[in-house]
C-alpha cells in the first residue's frame, strides 16, 4: 500500500541472505492493511483480565502456578495455562518473569518488526506498520500462531533459534556420527525436533577399513536415543522429538524394522514384574528407542515387488554390491507386525516424495522431521506457523477466503523475515536455510470446521472442502513468496538451477484441482483456488520464488491449545463431549460447539437442536438422539468411539483425507491414523499399501 507522505525505502540485497540480485536497488514490499486500523494498537481493542495459571497432576498436586497474569478475556483457561507455563519467559517470582500476553506477543512482534525495519524489508514505514499491526491482530485474536521455538526464543536471544523442524545428514564416519549427536542435543535444548536418514552408515554386516565389523546404524541409534531422553525440549518439560529413517535396501533393514518391538517386549516384562508402565514411568525409561519415531523409506520398486510377490535385495553401503535377498512381502509383513505391536516403524514413500520435490537439481529428499510434515533437503530447517480455520468465517458462517488469504500473506511474510535473523546449529544448515528458505505455513481446526458445516470428515464432500481450502492457502503462500522475490531480494539462491523442475511442481499442484469435485464445494472457493494458483504461476514465471517450500500441515499440539482450537492440524474431532477448565478452577462438561452449528446447517429446528444437545450431554454420544436422521450420523463421527456408542471414523478415512489434501502442500502432513484395537496385521499392511496408492 502506497500512502501519501510515506517515503519509499531503498535497500540493497545482502549476500548473507543467499540472494541472487546482490547490489541491485530493490523497492521493498508494499503491504495493505487488512485486519488492523491505522493508529490503533490491536491490544487496545481487546478486553483483558487478571487470572491465575495453575496446573495440577493426577495426585491433586500443583505442578505449575503463576498468579496475577494478564490474559485476553476471550481466551480459555486452557489457553492461559498452556501459554503461561510454556511460553512466558523469566524465573517465576522475579521481576524478569513475563506476566502478560501483551509482553509475550509484543516481544515477538516487536522483534520481527525491528528486523524488518533494519533490513528495509518494506517499501515504506507505513507498509511496515500495517504488516506489524496485522500480525499482532492475528496473534492476539487467536487467528494464527508461530511454532513453539519462536515463542521460546524470539526477543530473548540475539539470533534466536526459530525453526521447529530440522533435517540433519550423517556420513559413515565416527566424527560425523558423534557430530550428529551434538547437533541433535543443541536442537532439543532450544525446543526443536530433528530427523535423519541413517542409511549412509554402513551396516553391521560390512567390514571396517581397519578390519573388524561395523556397528551398524541401529547400534548408534541407542546412543542418539539416550541423549534425546535426558534433554528437555526448550528447557521445558516437553520431551525431545526425533525421527530416524532407514532405506529398505539397507542391509540392516530387518533389524531396524524390529528394534522397537524387542524393546517393547522388555518393557512389558518390567511392567509384569511390577514396574510403573506409564509413559514417563521406569518401565519404558529403561528400554531403548522410546524417544524417536522410526520410518522405513521405500520406493515404488519395493511396493510393486510387494504387490507382485517379488524379491527385494539389500545392497552394501560401501560399494552397492548385493547382500541379502528377501521376499518383499515378508519385509512388508514385518513392518505391519511391528506397527501392530508398538506403532513403529512408519513408512515413507520415496518415489512420491521426490516426484513433488521443487529442488531436485540440488539434491534429493532423504528424510523428514519427527512428525514427517517437513520433507526437504538434508541439513535444512523450517519455521512453522498455523492458522485457526474457525476464525475465518463470515457472519453467515461461510468461509471468508479473502481474510484467510490476507492472514496467509501476513504469516508467510513474517516467517520469511525470520529466516535471515535466526540462528542454526551447523554451517551446512545455515547455508541451506539462507539459500533455499523453506517455510511451513499450515492450519488447525479442520475437523471442527467440517463438522460445523455439516460435512462428514470421512466423506467426499468433507475431503473436497478440505482440499480446496488447502489449495487456497498453498497458492496464496507461493504468490506472496513470488512478490517478496520481486520486491525484496529476488528468488532464493538455489532457484535458477531448479527453475524448470520447480515450475513443473507448481503446475502439478495447480493441475491437481481437477481431482476436486466442483459440485462438493462452494463455487467461489473453487474459482478462487484456480485464480490464486494462476496468479502464483504467473508471478513465479516472472520473478521466481523467494522460498523453496511454503506449506506443511503440522500437528499443532501446543499452539492449537494456544489458539483454543477444538481440533489440531488436519485431524478430526476426538469426541463430541469435552471437559473445559474454568477460570476459577474445576471442570465443566460441554458439547462441542461444532455440533449446534452442524445441526443448524443441516436444517434442524431450534427445539430439535436443544433436545439433541441435551441427549449428547447426558449420554456422551449422538447415537440414538431424538429427531436425528440416520443419514446425518457420519457428520458427527469422531476419531474415538464413544463409550456408549458404536461409531467412529474408519481408519481409512484418515488415510483418504491425507490423500485429498496432500497435492496442495509443499511438504507433507503430520497425521494420526486411529486404528481400532481389533485391527489385524493384514489390515495395517493394507492401509500402508492403500496410502502409497493414493499418494498420502
Amino acid at each position: 500500500m502506497q500512502t501519501g507522505a510515506a517515503q519509499p525505502i531503498e535497500s540493497t540485497v545482502s549476500q548473507n541472505g543467499g540472494h541472487v540480485q546482490v547490489g541491485n536497488t530493490i523497492p521493498g514490499l508494499e503491504f495493505e492493511r487488512y485486519f488492523s486500523r491505522e493508529g490503533v494498537d490491536p491490544f487496545d481493542e481487546v478486553e483483558w483480565e487478571i487470572r491465575s495459571a495453575i496446573i495440577g497432576n493426577e495426585k491433586g498436586e500443583n505442578v505449575f502456578e503463576q498468579r496475577d497474569v494478564e490474559i485476553p478475556k476471550a481466551w480459555s483457561q486452557t489457553a492461559t495455562n498452556i501459554v503461561v507455563s510454556k511460553y512466558f519467559r523469566g524465573q517465576i517470582g522475579t521481576p524478569e518473569r513475563e506476566r502478560s500476553v501483551k509482553q509475550l506477543i509484543g516481544r515477538v512482534v516487536d522483534t520481527i518488526t525491528g528486523w524488518a525495519r533494519k533490513q528495509k524489508y518494506f517499501a515504506s514505514e507505513d507498509d511496515l506498520l500495517a504488516f506489524s499491526d496485522d500480525l499482532k491482530h492475528l496473534l492476539v485474536y487467536q487467528k494464527a500462531a508461530f511454532n513453539s521455538p519462536v515463542w521460546f526464543n524470539c526477543g530473548f536471544e540475539k539470533a534466536p533459534q526459530c525453526s521447529a523442524c530440522f533435517i540433519n545428514s550423517v556420513q559413515d564416519t565416527m566424527d560425523s556420527i558423534l557430530t550428529l549427536a551434538k547437533t541433535e542435543g543443541m536442537l532439543f535444548k532450544f525446543g526443536s525436533g530433528t530427523g535423519s536418514n541413517l542409511s549412509a552408515i554402513r551396516s553391521s554386516k560390512e567390514v571396517l577399513a581397519g578390519g573388524g565389523t561395523a556397528s551398524g546404524p541401529v547400534s548408534f541409534m541407542k546412543g542418539f536415543d539416550a541423549f534425546a531422553g535426558v534433554i528437555k525440549s526448550g528447557g521445558k518439560t516437553r520431551r525431545a522429538a526425533k525421527m530416524v529413517i532407514l532405506n529398505a535396501e539397507h542391509p540392516d533393514i530387518e533389524e531396524f524394522i524390529n528394534c522397537k518391538v524387542e524393546e517393547e517386549k522388555k518393557a512389558w516384562a518390567l511392567i509384569d514384574a511390577g514396574y510403573d508402565g506409564s509413559f514417563t514411568g521406569p518401565a519404558y525409561a529403561s528400554v531403548f528407542f522410546q524417544n524417536s519415531n522410526n520410518s522405513v523409506r521405500v520406493n515404488d520398486d519395493f511396493m510393486r515387488a510387494v504387490l507382485d510377490d517379488g524379491e527385494w535385495t539389500t545392497r552394501a553401503v560401501r560399494d552397492g554390491e548385493p547382500m541379502e535377498t528377501y521376499k518383499a512381502r515378508d519385509l512388508m509383513r514385518q513392518i505391519a507386525e511391528a506397527t501392530w505391536v508398538c506403532g513403529d516403524p512408519g513408512m515413507q514413500f520415496d518415489t512420491t516424495v521426490n516426484d513433488w520435490h521443487t529442488c531436485p537439481e540440488t539434491s534429493r529428499i532423504n528424510a523428514s522431521n519427527p512428525c514427517s510434515e517437513y520433507m526437504f533437503l538434508d541439513d535444512s530447517a523450517c519455521n512453522l506457523s498455523s492458522l485457526n480455520l474457525m476464525k475465518f468465517l463470515r457472519e453467515d458462517l461461510e468461509f471468508d477466503y479473502e481474510s484467510f488469504e490476507a492472514a496467509c500473506r501476513v504469516m508467510i511474510t513474517a516467517q520469511e523475515i525470520l529466516v535471515d535473523n535466526s540462528s542454526y546449529p551447523t554451517p551446512a544448515i545455515t547455508k541451506n536455510s539462507h539459500d533455499y528458505r523453506p517455510l511451513g505455513l499450515g492450519y488447525a481446526n479442520l475437523g471442527a470446521l467440517l463438522m460445523s458445516r455439516g460435512l462428514p470428515y470421512d466423506g467426499d464432500t468433507g475431503r473436497d472442502y478440505a482440499a480446496v481450502l488447502t489449495a487456497i492457502m498453498h497458492g496464496t503462500a507461493y504468490a506472496q513468496s513470488a512478490r517478496v522475490a520481486r520486491d525484496h531480494g529476488g528468488p532464493f539462491a538455489g532457484y535458477d538451477k531448479n527453475r524448470e523442475p520447480f515450475m513443473r511442481v507448481i503446475r502439478k499442484h495447480r493441475a491437481a484441482l481437477k481431482d476436486i469435485d466442483k459440485q462438493n464445494v462452494p463455487k467461489d472457493l473453487y474459482n478462487r483456488a484456480r485464480e490464486i494458483y494462476d496468479e502464483a504461476v504467473e508471478l513465479g514465471e516472472a520473478h521466481g520464488f523467494r522460498n523453496a517450500q511454503v506449506t506443511v500441515l503440522a500437528p499443532t499440539g501446543t499452539i492449537g491449545f494456544m489458539m483454543d482450537c477444538d481440533t489440531t492440524g488436519v485431524e478430526p474431532d476426538i469426541a463430541l463431549v469435552k471437559y473445559k477448565k474454568l477460570v476459577g478452577g474445576g471442570l465443566m462438561k460441554i458439547v462441542n460447539q461444532s455440533v449446534p452449528s452442524a445441526l443448524t446447517k443441516l436444517g434442524y429446528s431450534a427445539a430439535g437442536i436443544n433436545e439433541i444437545i441435551a441427549y449428547i450431554d447426558e449420554n456422551e454420544t449422538i447415537e440414538g438422539a431424538p429427531h436425528l436422521k440416520d443419514a446425518h450420523l457420519p457428520v458427527f463421527d469422531c476419531a474415538f468411539k464413544p463409550s456408549r456408542g458404536s461409531r467412529s471414523i474408519h481408519y481409512m478415512g484418515h488415510v483418504r483425507m491425507m490423500g485429498a489434501v496432500q497435492p496442495f502442500i509443499s511438504g507433507a502432513i503430520s497425521k494420526t491414523v486411529n486404528v481400532p484395537k481389533d485391527a489385524t496385521v493384514a489390515e495395517i499392511e493394507q492401509a500402508y499399501i492403500d496410502s502409497w496408492r493414493i499418494g498420502a
